[in-house]
């Protein structure tokens, strides 16, 4: 999988993981690295975007993104879930890495950001996705704190 970095141009996931714990080595402090998907459905196919964000809290951060078109024609339910699924991966391999990383694993808090809300219709579907999240071991934000997803991979959804 590949990712985008307004910085760096295009990385692979270990390249990404790499410029993560580098940005982490910089400055000691407290980290919490995010991941969050959005999507755009088309005719016959649905946009899907991936973002990473390692925040350092109180002093900026920076993030990536991977971006996929693939042939989707399911209802916004189906979608939401899938882009759940696509962060959990993510999420999943990077705590892989993170664990062979052990000193700075402390200072790193790995949390999802779900594209769903109180308003509107993904309202309904709150519980199962939130769910999904923390039955994964992942903190879980959803809007309007999910700027992962409902900012940074909405951006490059379009």
């Amino acid at each position: 999988m590949q990712f985008i970095s307004p910085t760096d141009g295009c990385l692979s996931a270990e390249d990404t993981f790499q410029t993560i714990m580098d940005f982490v080595k910089e400055e000691e402090n407290k980290y919490r690295l995010i991941v969050g998907t959005d999507s755009q459905p088309g005719f016959d196919e649905a946009v899907f975007v991936t973002a990473i964000v390692i925040y350092r809290v109180g002093r900026g951060g920076r993030y990536f993104y991977h971006k996929s078109s693939i042939n989707f024609k399911a209802g916004m339910k189906q979608r939401i879930f899938y882009e759940v699924s696509r962060s959990l991966k993510v999420a999943g391999e990077l705590t892989s890495l993170l664990a062979s990383e052990e000193v700075l694993a402390e200072n790193v808090e790995l949390e999802v950001h779900i594209d769903v809300g109180e308003n509107g219709p993904t309202n309904q579907i709150i519980k199962e996705v939130v769910g999904m999240v923390v039955g994964s071991g992942f903190e879980a934000y959803i809007k309007p704190d999910a700027y992962a997803a409902s900012t940074v991979a909405d951006k490059f959804t379009k």
